[in-house]
């Protein structure tokens, strides 16, 4: 004991010299590091007496919230939420877990979104982008018509019973329709048609693959074996009707087929 304690004071008095020789260093000489240079980014216009600063800073916080906002616009207002819940639909129902990944369900979702979408693209473009672009429409006329062909596509695609619920709660008066809906009233309403659609399809999609789970399971228990997942037995027989059926062809088709295309 009297040994272990020689060793720990030993041990603590050499840590004590070692922080006062950094105590005692000499200082660094900071006229030869580097000077990182000072970075300042600032919209504070306090000091202009120009109006068009405050309103270039503006355009540009706006764009920048609209950049961040972007992918949650194509996702929420266009076909991509039907498609990737139905993707990732199928990919549980068929238990294959991470196959396909995530990014290949994506890409594909994306690519489709852009088929469906197309029509509706066509028409911002040709009635409110190019227009602004030539300077023939200002920037709110640009707006009033890229909604429109958007307004015109959600509206076909939502329930009556899911639109009215916002129109209701949004204590909307007089007869509703697909050019007088407010745009604030029919984007919540056709996300929750989407979702109910996807998930429509989702439980039909089901059906078959727990049809040969449950004959797996119930070969499984009549042979003995317990032990052995009913899953990992089942997994390969649902690959193979896929294939037979040519399950990506049936897939793709009905969610082109389910906006109408």
């Amino acid at each position: 004991m009297k040994k272990k304690s020689f060793i720990m004071l030993a041990v603590f008095l050499v840590f004590l010299a070692f922080l006062g020789a950094r105590a005692h260093a000499a200082p660094v000489d900071t006229a030869s590091t580097i000077q990182i240079p000072k970075v300042n980014i600032s919209v504070d216009n306090a000091n202009s007496n120009n109006p068009k600063d405050f309103v270039d800073n503006i355009k540009l916080l706006l764009v920048l919230t609209v950049i961040t906002l972007l992918p949650s616009i194509i996702m929420m207002m266009t076909s991509f939420t039907r498609i990737i819940v139905v993707l990732g639909f199928l990919r549980t129902s068929m238990g294959t877990q991470q196959s396909p990944p995530n990014q290949v369900l994506i890409g594909l979702a994306l690519f489709l979104t852009m088929f469906i979408m197309m029509p509706t693209y066509k028409q911002i473009n040709k009635n409110a982008i190019q227009p602004y672009l030539n300077k023939s429409i200002s920037q709110q006329q640009a707006l009033l018509e890229m909604e429109k062909p958007l307004r015109t596509f959600m509206y076909k695609q939502t329930y009556q019973k899911d639109l009215k619920l916002f129109i209701d709660l949004d204590n909307q008066s007089g007869k509703i329709t697909k050019d007088t809906v407010p745009f604030h009233d029919i984007v919540p309403a056709f996300i929750i048609s989407e979702l109910k659609t996807a998930f429509t399809i989702g439980f039909l999609l089901y059906i078959p693959f727990l049809i040969i789970d449950l004959v797996v399971a119930s070969i499984l228990m009549s042979m003995g074996m317990m032990m052995l997942p009913p899953v990992m037995v089942s997994m390969p027989f649902k690959l193979l009707l896929f294939i037979m059926v040519d399950g990506w062809y049936l897939i793709v088709k009905s969610l082109v087929l389910s906006f109408g295309g």
